[in-house]
């Protein structure tokens, strides 16, 4: 496993060692040891979560509060997204600031972004699988979000508004500056 550090301390974008001949391909898509040696940091999942959208759908951007909060190891295992993160740490001198992945079942990236982060995708194929790995378990009175298109973070999603497919809830987040992170 190689690792890149992103744009924001200690998020990570992760090329797993993958073994293809005839048949197809393998690779492992956790191994902590070699996760601690590609980045120095442990991770210890709790929940692994799976979805999937079609194209033009945007989930996010999401993120647990206080002691519920959570790291994230994001993979896409079928089609391609644009996965973002944005920090939210109060003492960062990267709040406010995002970072972009284009992750797909092609490529085989993992994004990992650790807590204090908000996430979210954008589905670019005519539908995307995601997987991840949370290293806390889902609390629904610990969840939260920002808007997608906040006008403080500026996030280049590729796609124009009316194009872009959102749930009732995420059309209804707070901008960055409404939301109160403890992070």
């Amino acid at each position: 496993m190689k690792g890149e550090k992103s744009n924001l301390k200690d998020c990570w974008i992760l090329e797993p060692d993958v073994f293809e001949d005839e048949r197809g391909y393998f690779y492992e898509g956790f191994n902590i040891e070699k996760f601690k040696k590609a980045t120095g940091l442990d991770f210890d999942v709790k929940q692994i979560n799976q979805s999937r959208s079609s194209k033009g759908v945007l989930r996010g951007l999401h993120f647990q509060r206080g002691d519920r909060a959570q790291a994230k190891l994001v993979s896409c295992i079928e089609g391609e997204v644009l996965d973002v993160a944005v920090d939210l740490r109060k003492n960062s001198p990267d709040f406010g600031i995002y970072s972009i992945v284009r992750l797909s079942a092609h490529n085989k990236k993992h994004f990992y972004i650790p807590k204090g982060m908000a996430h979210g995708f954008l589905v670019l194929t005519d539908y995307a699988k995601l997987m991840y790995q949370v290293d806390e378990l889902y609390s629904k009175e610990h969840d939260s979000g920002i808007i997608f298109n906040d006008p403080d973070i500026k996030i280049s999603w590729g796609l124009s508004e009316d194009q872009i497919i959102l749930s009732e809830r995420d059309k209804n987040l707070p901008l960055l500056k409404q939301v109160k992170t403890d992070f």
